[in-house]
């Protein structure tokens, strides 16, 4: 079973932990076995008053000599079994969260959140379970069972024994089936829990839009439903066990009526002792917890490994996008961009994003980008990062294909500020060092300061140390941007990218922080991608991107000679803005 193989390679990590532990259990478990035998020899000899207070005292000692090894036993097994099974869910975890930073941007836009975090959280308990509890339970179900079985033999009678035990067979064969049954129910349980933990996490990240939508009661109804299958696979799961431990109690209590009905026969007619007799009861009540603890074993094994499989999907995932064998030693990149017939088609698209581009951006260049929604801009630069894989040679750094180029060396040589300015829960300090060697705070004014948000930051209460909440929520939409822009200045990288990235700024402040790029920037490649012309048309080269083509490249000058969709666009934002103007002096009026 491959999930089995799954776990065992981690338990193989920790055999020493598991060795001791399992030693540990035995000698408690044979410890457990002299109890009943030392309570059956008072029972005899007060019976037969052989035994005086002396000897009586003398094997109550040691009952409680054997008690207090049993309690250290039990320390020790705990902190070797549930120790090693701690630290392996450790190793997953870490294991988990490192692959996932691996894995490219198109498996996070087919694997929701919520999945991803039952699965961190809820299938690694399971394992956990699994392989410590569970590790106890077999242990317990088997060597001690079998040892207690002996004991019943040697010690008691063995028809008395033979009797009853045949009860036990039944829980034996019938374990077998429940485990595999209990298995798949659990694999959809969580499943259920994953659609749900997804929808909960969907539903108050977008409580905004939610309200601002009066949807509050569709999205009630959304989650019962959720809720309710997510009940449906608990329940199936709960009246598996609510079928399943009854009947062991049912099997154990034949088993005990046996030993009382024959066992007391037997000490009538004189073939075994009294003390026998009580010590023979004691034995079978000590077969109790191993009966139990096999039902327990199978529905936490089977448990943990419908969440192994879970988690082994995770790990056997390949990333798209990892350093190939053709990679070459890059120390760090100069910003020379070269595009050579650039095309990419996106997984499931027929018709091509971007279209046999050829450009040549010399390091030091300020590059715009700028065309209608949906033409391909945001693609372009999530291939400069190497977020997606594109044919050699269509895409050189510093006359080097990116595919060779190290993905740390190309990404810490790039610094970008994304449409969607994400920001960490986190100190507005924390937030703009994000990307930098330190977050010495004398780099951090400087790069506020080129943003324009420094005098907004000292405004707060707490100024830098304000906390600014999930994805930044506590911030408007503009200073969310200059707080990414920021951030990407602090890095100081070689290459910075800007990607539609002062659509939230007033017209001032846009050109105070155009202003303080182009000084901060010399010598240093700058990509902007905007819709607005105001933006970009000091840019030393500017291309228009339109279905995916590049239809016209030049500067500001030369595109508005052409007279074609450059012209047109300037001409119309320009008279937008005139209409726009008039407005406000009506409404001054």
């Amino acid at each position: 079973m491959q999930e089995f193989k799954f776990l065992w390679k981690y338990i193989c990590r920790h055999k020493w932990q598991y060795i001791g532990g399992i030693i540990t259990l035995f000698a408690v478990d044979f410890l457990n076995l002299y109890v009943p035998r030392l309570t059956g020899d008072i029972t005899d000899g007060l019976t037969a008053r052989v035994l005086d207070l002396g000897g009586v005292l003398r094997i109550v000692g040691l009952i409680l000599a054997v008690g207090a090894l049993i309690a250290i036993g039990r320390f020790l097994w705990r902190l070797f079994i549930f120790g090693a099974a701690r630290k392996i869910q450790y190793e997953l975890r870490n294991e988990m969260f490192g692959h996932l930073e691996k894995m490219s941007v198109e498996y996070y836009n087919e694997h929701k959140t919520g999945d991803l975090m039952s699965r961190f959280i809820n299938d690694l308990n399971a394992i956990r379970s699994a392989i410590g509890m569970s590790v106890i339970s077999a242990f317990d179900a088997s060597v001690m069972a079998v040892m207690v079985i002996c004991q019943m033999i040697f010690y008691v009678n063995l028809k008395l024994t033979l009797l009853a035990i045949i009860p036990m067979f039944f829980i034996c064969a019938g374990e077998f089936y429940y485990g595999s049954i209990m298995r798949k129910r659990f694999k959809e349980k969580q499943e259920a829990l994953s659609d749900l933990t997804d929808m909960v996490q969907e539903s108050f990240s977008g409580v905004r839009v939610i309200k601002a939508f009066v949807q509050e009661r569709a999205e009630r109804k959304a989650f019962l439903r959720y809720n309710d299958k997510a009940m449906d696979k608990n329940m199936s799961v709960v009246k598996l066990m609510a079928v399943v431990m009854p009947l062991l109690d049912v099997i154990i209590g034949v088993s005990g009526l046996i030993t009382l009905l024959y066992g007391g026969y037997l000490a009538l007619i004189g073939e075994i002792t009294l003390g026998r007799f009580v010590a023979f009861n004691q034995y079978i009540n000590m077969l109790v917890w191993p009966m139990l603890a096999a039902g327990e074993s199978i529905t936490t094994i089977s448990q943990g490994l419908a969440s192994a499989k879970r988690v082994k999907e995770v790990l056997d995932e390949k990333p798209e996008i990892f350093d190939s064998e053709d990679t070459e030693e890059v120390g760090k990149i100069e910003g020379h961009i070269e595009f050579n017939h650039l095309t990419f088609i996106h997984n499931g698209h027929i018709e091509p994003t971007l279209k046999d581009i050829c450009l040549d951006v010399p390091a030091g260049t300020t590059l715009a980008v700028i065309g209608r929604t949906g033409n391909g801009k945001s693609t372009l630069v999530n291939l400069l990062l190497h977020l997606y894989n594109t044919k050699p040679g269509m895409i050189l750094i510093d006359g080097r294909d990116i595919n060779k180029i190290p993905l740390n060396t190309l990404r810490a040589g790039i610094a970008y500020v994304p449409q969607d300015n994400f920001l960490f829960s986190d100190s507005l300090r924390h937030n703009i060092s994000f990307g930098a060697d330190d977050d010495n705070m004398d780099e951090v004014i400087k790069a506020t300061k080129a943003a324009c948000i420094h005098d907004n930051i000292v405004a707060f209460p707490d100024g830098y140390e304000t906390i600014v909440g999930e994805r930044g929520v506590t911030l408007s939409g503009g200073q969310k941007q200059r707080s990414s822009i920021a951030r990407a200045l602090m890095k100081d990288a070689p290459i910075l990218i800007l990607d539609d990235a002062l659509s939230a700024v007033d017209t001032d402040t846009e050109e105070h922080i155009l202003s303080n790029l182009k000084r901060n920037r010399e010598g240093k490649t700058t990509i902007l991608i905007a819709h607005r012309i105001s933006t970009i048309q000091n840019a030393d080269i500017i291309m228009v991107l339109d279905e995916g083509e590049a239809v016209e490249i030049g500067n500001h000058n030369e595109l508005m000679a052409k007279n074609g969709i450059y012209r047109s666009m300037f001409e119309k934002q320009q008279l937008e803005a005139a209409k726009g103007q008039t407005a406000n002096e009506e409404v001054t009026e």
